[in-house]
């Protein structure tokens, strides 16, 4: 039995719950049994979480893998491919090793990571139950298991932008594994991790760090952007610059390669944030329209910044725009209202702009693809603000308190919940900026990071598949 659950404290699911819950739950249980569980099950809920996972897997192959390969060079397109969609692979071979199990299970006194008692995942069949954010409400638990498989695949996989061209493939695929374990399973434990709706009274110290600390992260604001966005600047950095940058241009080799990933993206999205509610419900909807506000807002925000600043606006940055609305929505997606969302996406897109335009060439670090610039930044400026548009006073959904059962709506302090986002902020940017740093040092001195420069001048595709992504 899994009762693990991400936290979304929802006001408006109380209404939701009525509505999903069968009849006879109108006494409510508490502690069920697993017998108990099988009866309290949606298939409505258990259809929409399936959908979401595959659209979650759609945000990294083909969309990830076309918005990066679009913005690299000819000679090394077929790289990013590769290694987007081997960082896919090996990500999801190691969920179900003991991912899984150090995310999601209890860590006892430990509140940073979890144990090894689902390894191999051990004791997960279609039999067993996971929970959601109402009271008696569950999902099979290899529903919850696919669906957060596909956030552990997608995480390590935003990183490779940040020294795309440039780095070795062995390398890699060594650094994704070791990152997945040290870094992005205790940080989904530290956020996601508690003892679930109808267990949380009885066992009020069974929970990750920050969620006993009342952070809020929807859908991985900390956990998949600022997580993997440190990493990147990290890596950018040890790794080096790419050969001939800033002298030689650098230019994306396809821009609609680009566009058509970022679209993929979009739509994906969708799953990434309302899938993250667990249920179907009017939660949900609040999460898509927030998703579907806030990123046209973005793009918007970026294509008059573009105009203002250069009397053109980009295609390039119409689709940057996009994606840093989707960052800055995704932890206040079920929290925000849609025209605070709207607002959020206005306000991130100068601010991602900024550090893509202006800090970068300021410092001089080969971000290649700007993946501190817009995840990392966009993360931050959504997970901070996620404490003041979930304010009901804003038309936000506030957040349930519970450690009663049934669980009941909680007094909102904004000003508390900002102080807890930053807390979150700074806890998650240390934790993936030391431990990232640790494992390039480590791989850069035992196996190297780098191929050969006459290997990258040539391009990876070449050196290091054998492979042209074009035949001219």
């Amino acid at each position: 039995m899994s009762i693990s659950r991400k936290l979304c404290g929802v006001a408006g699911a109380m209404a939701a719950l009525a509505a999903a819950t069968p009849v006879w739950a109108q006494d409510m249980v508490k502690n069920p049994t697993v017998e108990q569980m099988a009866t309290m099950m949606n298939k409505g809920d258990i259809a929409w979480m399936l959908v979401s996972a595959a659209l979650v897997l759609m945000m990294s192959i083909p969309g990830l893998a076309l918005f990066y390969g679009g913005l690299v060079r000819t000679k090394n397109m077929l790289s990013v491919l590769m290694q987007v969609f081997m960082i896919v692979s090996v990500a999801g071979i190691l969920w179900c090793l003991y991912g899984y199990s150090m995310a999601f299970t209890s860590g006892g006194d430990n509140h940073f990571f979890g144990g090894f008692s689902k390894a191999f995942l051990t004791g997960v069949t279609s039999g067993t139950y996971a929970a959601t954010f109402s009271n008696n409400l569950y999902l099979p638990e290899l529903v919850f298991v696919v669906f957060q498989m596909t956030f552990a695949m997608i995480t390590p996989a935003l990183i490779v932008g940040a020294f795309a061209e440039r780095i070795k493939f062995s390398a890699l695929i060594v650094f994704v594994i070791a990152w997945s374990t040290i870094v992005y399973y205790p940080i989904a434990h530290m956020v996601w991790y508690w003892a679930g709706p109808d267990f949380l009274a009885d066992a009020p110290t069974d929970y990750g760090f920050l969620w006993g600390m009342g952070a809020l992260d929807f859908a991985g604001g900390t956990v998949v952007h600022i997580n993997a966005g440190v990493a990147g600047l990290i890596g950018c950095l040890m790794v080096g610059k790419r050969i001939g940058f800033p002298k030689e241009a650098m230019a994306p080799h396809s821009l609609t390669m680009t566009m058509i990933g970022a679209s993929l993206l979009w739509v994906g999205w969708f799953g990434f944030n309302a899938g993250s509610n667990l249920e179907a419900n009017g939660v949900t909807a609040v999460a898509f329209i927030n998703t579907m506000v806030a990123t046209c807002a973005a793009a918007v925000s970026w294509a008059l910044i573009e105009q203002v600043h250069h009397g053109k606006a980009s295609m390039l940055g119409a689709a940057t725009g996009a994606v840093a609305g989707l960052v800055a929505i995704t932890p206040a997606s079920g929290f925000a209202a849609p025209m605070t969302s709207i607002l959020l996406g206005f306000v991130v897109s100068p601010i991602c702009y900024l550090f893509v335009t202006k800090v970068k060439s300021m410092f001089g670090y080969d971000d290649s693809l700007d993946v501190f610039g817009v995840h990392c930044i966009g993360g931050i400026v959504g997970a901070i603000a996620t404490g003041i548009v979930a304010d009901p006073a804003l038309g936000g959904q506030g957040f349930f308190d519970y450690t009663q059962f049934p669980a009941a709506v909680g007094v909102y302090d904004m000003g508390a919940q900002v102080i807890t986002q930053i807390k979150a902020v700074v806890v998650t940017i240390l934790w993936s900026g030391i431990g990232s740093a640790v494992l390039y040092f480590v791989i850069d001195k035992t196996i190297g990071l780098r191929p050969s420069a006459d290997a990258e001048q040539q391009g990876l595709d070449l050196t290091s598949h054998g492979e042209r992504a074009y035949n001219m």
